[in-house]
Order: structure tokens, then sequence, then C-alpha cells
């Protein structure tokens, strides 16, 4: 399998450096370059053509969130993931609305966000426990309770379905559902392929946000 290229968007190049060494370990994926800001960053990724890109959000120049929106603009296959120290909701879901597919705290394990680094590269979305409560909770919030509730599903949810749905609304990984669950990762793999096709879905976040409003969390 292919590496996935990866770039390293951040002010402090101790960090950049630090990371990329962490990164670098994992034969799945190659460290293509790096950047101090957000216009270095859209130069580099130009130049780099990276698949992930991990973007810091408080930079000078550019920051995170105006580097993000550009690049999905110019480059719209790059997946960017935040991986920022702060969490508060400002930050958030200024990052989502602005493209990043992902949003992940500094503090995060070295096998999370290795997991997380491949999981963006798959097409899927990677979402810090707490980012995807604080998304989920915004929904609820934006929603309307005048509205009719949507229909239930055409296919319900199965009992393990549902177990694989509420571990993924809470950001957890592939890989640690299935720890969870004492399922194999390929098995839970599939039931979150099955998930988003009987949820209408196109990502775990959208997933997530619709079960939701399903009354199914």
């Amino acid at each position: 399998m292919t590496p996935v290229r990866v770039l390293l968007v951040d002010d402090q190049a101790l960090f950049r450096e630090a990371l990329g060494t962490l990164l670098a370990t994992n034969e799945g994926i190659t460290i293509v370059g790096e950047a101090g800001n957000g216009e270095e960053a859209l130069a580099r990724a130009a130049e780099l053509a990276p698949e992930v890109v991990l973007m810091d959000l408080r930079m000078p120049v550019l920051d995170g969130v105006a580097a993000t929106k550009r690049l999905r603009l110019e480059h719209p296959g790059v997946r960017v993931i935040a991986l920022t120290t702060f969490d508060d909701d400002e930050d958030v879901f200024a990052a989502l609305r602005a493209g990043a597919v992902g949003y992940l705290l500094k503090d995060v394990s070295s096998a999370r966000l290795v997991e997380a680094v491949l999981a963006a590269a798959r097409g899927e979305s990677v979402l810090q426990p707490s980012v995807a409560a604080k998304v989920v909770a915004r929904f609820a919030q934006l929603s309307d309770p005048a509205e009719p509730r949507p229909q239930p599903l055409v296919v319900p949810l199965s009992e393990r379905e549902l177990e694989v749905l509420r571990l993924l609304a809470d950001g957890r990984s592939n890989r640690e559902i299935a720890s969870t669950l004492f399922l194999a990762e390929g098995t839970v793999k599939n039931h979150v392929t099955n998930l988003l096709g009987k949820l209408g879905a196109r990502d775990r976040t959208q997933a997530a946000l619709r079960a939701r409003d399903l009354g199914l969390l």
C-alpha cells in the first residue's frame, strides 16, 4: 500500500519536528513537507500534493481556518485535520465550516493520531470525543422543535449497528470501536459502511447528526 502523504503545518518548529518524527515511524505514512503558517501551507500543498494536512489553527500571516478554506477551494482532494491546543466552540465550528474533515487536540495519543491520518485518507471524518459532543449538541440547538420529526429508517439498524453508532458518535475510531466491542476492525468497518448507507450519510459526522435527529442517540 502506498504511504499517505502528509503535510505538517504549525508555527512551532519544535512541535513540527517532534510530530514528524512520531508519524514517520509508521510505514503507512510519509511526511512530504512542513509549513510554519497558512500562507506557506498553500504554497507547499501546491508543490508537494499531500493527501492529508495536519493544520494548526492559530498561526501568524494566515491562520489555519483561512488556510483550510483556501485549500479546500484550490485543492479539493486534500483532507485537512485541525490539530490544535484549543477546543472552544468558535474554533471548532470555524474549522469545520472551512472544510476540515477532522478536529483533534495536541494531547491526542500517538496511536489515535496515526489512525486519524489513515482514516482521513480513506475519506472518513475524525473528531476528538469532546468535539463530537459539541457538534451533536449544536445540531440539537439548531433543530426547530416545531418541525415534524423525520420518518423512521426504511431499513432499521440492528442492535450491533446501534452499539457501533453510539461509539462512532463519541468520536471513536474503527480500531477503538473494535477493541470496545471485541470485534475485528474489518467487521467494524463493514458496520460503519452499513450505517452510512441506512442513514443516508456521506461521512461519520453526518451519520451522528442524522442519528441524533432520528432519536437514535
